[in-house]
């Protein structure tokens, strides 16, 4: 990775904030709340993935339709990201996968 892509990564990461930062209060709110979650967990292409640029477009989506976050997400906003997540690999599948492997070993 050169220096050139990273500071094309740092543009795009602004535009995206930016994009944040003009969504309504409550949506901005719930973006915060999923991205703490997304980055808790961790899907592995999340840095390089479209995940969050699609969930800000979708955030968007509802603003400019009238709609609240919650008639969008419903209220648990772990489930939502869960079901977003279910076909990803998670960093967390893979420890536990590592952990499975050194269990497995342990007691050979």
């Amino acid at each position: 990775m050169g220096i050139q892509d990273i500071i094309e990564g740092k543009k795009q990461w602004r535009a995206h904030v930016a994009r944040v930062k003009a969504l309504p209060p409550d949506y901005r709110i719930v973006y915060k709340e999923m991205q703490k979650y997304l980055f808790k967990v961790g899907p592995i292409g999340l840095p390089d993935g479209l995940l969050l640029p699609g969930i800000v477009d979708f955030f968007e989506q509802g603003a400019a339709s009238g709609k609240g976050v919650l008639e969008l997400i419903g209220t648990d906003v772990a489930a939502f990201c869960d079901g977003l997540l279910q076909d990803s690999r998670t960093y967390a599948d893979v420890f536990q996968a590592s952990l499975g492997d050194g269990a497995g070993s342990a007691q050979k």
